[in-house]
């Protein structure tokens, strides 16, 4: 199995430069610390799988050229990994077809409200033509001929999924990672993980957590995203971290 992982974006809820902010982070010169907010693109024997719809999705598909979408997964129904949804329109045009998207009950009811006028019985004949599907922590699903493990996650006390493909696996605003998930990952030697900041966070796990947990899986090579303005810039951040753990950044491309 060839998979490719594109880095759309790597930033949390705010982004970076964030509005108003002079900190050195913001203020960076570093292209590797212009942070649009979390998403990623999975490439695996040429199908193309979106891992949520961040509010930049329109800036990250035109700067990363993606060429099309044939499926969205999301990890939850948060802002900044859904607000995008709308901007998915340019590739039904290219396509002529439904998107099928999939997540959890929970966030099928939340997008289904807050994109209401895409799921109307008439929707408007401009809105995105997305078909939905539930999916849970229990069962593996089919995108093609993909394989994907939902993967449990607590987002403070909020229940989401990572996923895993394969020997790659996606994880984004752990806070918690039940020991059950933790088998889930075992052997996974491309891990994604958040890694908000140093300091403790009531939702998100700080960078010495993500460690942890990296070193716990053993994985070959593990990623941080969802990164805050407070994680130092990149060319120094890099430097802080041990052998086989690195900050992604916008555009960073993986090929496993």
């Amino acid at each position: 199995m060839q998979v490719k992982v594109i880095f759309l974006g790597t930033g949390t809820s705010q982004g970076i430069p964030v509005i108003g902010c002079k900190c050195a982070t913001c203020t960076s010169e570093d292209l590797r610390d212009k942070r649009f907010r979390t998403s990623c693109l999975v490439i695996i024997d040429d199908v193309y799988i979106l891992i949520d719809t961040s509010p930049d999705l329109r800036m990250q598909m035109l700067v990363n050229k993606i060429p099309r979408i044939d499926a969205i997964i999301f990890t939850h129904e948060h802002n900044d990994h859904t607000a995008g949804l709308d901007d998915v329109r340019p590739y039904n045009f290219m396509q002529k077809s439904h998107i099928p998207a999939f997540g959890e009950a929970r966030i099928i009811s939340d997008i289904e409200r807050r994109f209401s006028y895409i799921f109307d019985h008439d929707p408007y004949p401009g809105a995105p033509r997305i078909n939905l599907y539930e999916i849970n922590e229990d069962d593996p699903f089919y995108i093609k001929n993909v394989e994907i493990v939902p993967i449990r996650v607590i987002h403070g006390s909020l229940p989401i999924l990572g996923f895993r493909f394969g020997d790659f696996a996606y994880l984004t605003d752990v806070k918690t990672l039940p020991q059950q998930s933790m088998e889930k990952l075992g052997g996974v030697q491309h891990l994604v993980l958040n890694a908000l900041r140093y300091e403790e966070h009531y939702s998100h796990i700080n960078v010495n957590e993500a460690i942890d947990i990296a070193q716990a899986l053993d994985a070959k090579k593990t990623y941080f995203t969802h990164m805050s303005h407070k994680v130092p810039k990149h060319e120094i951040f890099g430097t802080q971290l041990p052998e086989g753990i690195f900050p992604a950044y916008d555009g960073l491309v993986l090929e496993i």
